[in-house]
């Protein structure tokens, strides 16, 4: 038996140490992306190692799906597996032999989490949409103004080397490429 722990933050720069901290783990598996689908390489390595009689701990519902479809085919998957799957924030553990009221538990913790996601994305269309209309740059400047552009696509219908324009102008050769578009 192996308590193997699951830990998913949204990006980067976000911190760990908070999920599990006072859990004794024998593995941990880090995923450091969205939990908008099942496409994280840390879990499906998790699905892959799992094996009977293991113990999969996660810190809340939230850090293992974001949608409930997923959340029950990956609990549902590790429980047939003879895995049970522990929800620690929530006090709920699942071992494929669920009561009526941990399923009902799970389904609602999971609507949960994929409504929080879908107000998030709301409020960051209703940010993005604010900042847009006050004129604010959305997204990376760009690398080259209009008159650097100019300039490129005059000197490149000269021929001039477009791997020597993008070296003289410090960008990738697809951002010179893309500015000829």
């Amino acid at each position: 038996m192996t308590d193997i722990g699951y830990v998913r933050v949204s990006s980067v720069d976000q911190n760990t140490d908070r999920q599990l901290c006072d859990v004794k783990l024998d593995k941990v598996f880090t995923d450091r992306c969205s939990g908008k689908d099942r496409k994280r390489p840390q879990l499906k390595d998790l699905m892959e190692w799992i094996r009977d009689s293991d113990t999969v701990h996660v810190h809340s519902i939230d850090r293992l799906a974001r949608n409930l479809k997923d959340l029950q085919d990956i609990v549902e998957t590790v429980t047939s597996k003879g895995v049970s799957i522990k929800f620690h924030k929530e006090n709920l553990t699942f071992t494929g032999d669920d009561s009526p009221m941990q399923k009902l538990m799970l389904q609602m913790m999971g609507a949960f989490a994929e409504f929080e996601r879908s107000m998030i994305r709301e409020r960051q269309r209703e940010g993005i949409k604010a900042a847009q209309a006050a004129g604010k740059q959305i997204g990376a400047k760009p690398k080259l103004d209009k008159d650097q552009i100019r300039d490129i696509r005059k000197r490149v219908k000269t021929g001039e080397c477009k791997a020597a324009l993008a070296r003289e102008y410090s960008i990738s050769r697809q951002t010179l490429y893309n500015s000829l578009s």
